[in-house]
């Protein structure tokens, strides 16, 4: 994937902030001490589904409101926060959603996209069975799949990494937890200057 440049996240920017605020940036007495220096922590937890996928969902949906408006439905398979984002992002947008997840996924985030108005679909022992088969489905029933590391969706979630660099330019090392990469890919990887 090739960058994606500054004028494309400060545009995501603006839709996201059409559905939520920017998160906080708080700096905590204690883990400065244990630390040892200031330490900023950047709180995804304040999104609307509290975690920052929710960013690039809102920017991906909004785009293809634009541009797909007759979009019959929206279909992709996760283990849980893009599940959530896609659900929230497309009952936003007007457009319906389908989530695919393993059995046995965790049953407050199977909740959690519900919630948010998907149709929730169990199959499969593992994600890449649930993504297998929500590639199928989708092409079945002609439902837009949303890829992932599609370029809204990462200048949606990179709109954190400008929040966080407009309100703290003088960063000297910036931590990302990492669980499958898509965080730390979004925000560094494919952001241009």
């Amino acid at each position: 994937m090739s960058s994606i440049p500054l004028k494309d996240i400060e545009a995501a920017a603006k839709v996201v902030y059409q559905h939520m605020r920017p998160t906080p940036e708080i700096s905590w007495p204690l883990l400065n001490a244990r630390a040892g220096t200031e330490v900023i922590v950047k709180h995804e937890n304040h999104t609307p589904i509290g975690a920052f996928k929710i960013r690039g969902g809102l920017n991906y949906m909004q785009q293809l409101k634009d541009n797909e408006a007759d979009c019959p439905a929206v279909i992709t398979a996760t283990r849980g926060n893009h599940g959530q984002s896609v659900a929230r992002a497309a009952t936003a947008a007007g457009f319906r959603s389908v989530i695919y997840v393993p059995h046995g996924n965790n049953l407050e985030k199977n909740a959690a996209m519900q919630a948010y108005g998907c149709e929730l679909v169990e199959f499969g022992d593992d994600f890449q069975e649930s993504r297998e088969e929500a590639g199928r489905a989708g092409e079945r029933e002609g439902l837009h799949m949303i890829p992932p590391f599609h370029p809204h969706l990462v200048a949606g979630v990179a709109t954190y990494g400008l929040e966080l660099m407009q309100a703290h330019p003088d960063l000297d090392t910036i931590y990302v937890p990492v669980g499958m990469g898509s965080g730390m890919g979004d925000l560094f990887l494919h952001v241009t200057v």
